[in-house]
């Protein structure tokens, strides 16, 4: 029982150090080259994209100047660095061993990204949501996609 918990604990560690930054479950798994060469890009992208910035403007709620901050062809590699970093975590914590379980991953940053691409434009009951919360609102629909997509898979593979 207790090392199923011990187990469960690494894996669940792995997964919010690297929501946390990325990079930092890769150091904690022993993978320490993989892990800082992660903590490099995330910092060079954060600042050439001026995430910092644009994360204070939006929990001020200042959309317009969030947008005007936001250099989005740096900050297009920010998703699919970040949910490569956590789902290479988990994994390496000896998670993600059911078949398709990383497609929700995988979505979540085809959908985190396209809410990035219409920040600057899409406006939700007359407002902009802004480089930050619209793309945590696509983030959901990312993983419940991937999930379905993961549902089918399995479905149609252990049918067979």
């Amino acid at each position: 029982m207790e090392t199923n918990v011990g187990k469960k604990s690494k894996k669940l560690e792995a997964l919010l150090w690297s929501i946390a930054l990325p990079g930092f479950g890769q150091l904690l798994n022993h993978k320490y080259m993989k892990g800082f060469l992660l903590i490099t890009l995330e910092f060079i992208i954060n600042v050439m994209g001026n995430f910092n910035q644009i994360i204070i403007y939006s929990f001020q709620l200042k959309i317009e100047e969030a947008i005007e901050a936001t250099n989005y062809s740096w900050l297009m590699f920010y998703p699919c660095l970040y949910f490569f970093a956590i789902w290479d975590a988990y994994k390496d914590a000896g998670g993600g061993e059911k078949a398709f379980s990383y497609l929700p991953l995988v979505f979540s940053a085809y959908f985190v990204t396209i809410g990035l691409i219409f920040s600057s434009k899409l406006k939700l009951f007359g407002y902009f949501i802004g480089p930050m919360w619209l793309p945590i609102i696509f983030l959901p629909i990312g993983l419940s996609i991937g999930g379905v997509i993961q549902w089918i898979l399995l479905k149609i593979y252990t049918s067979k």
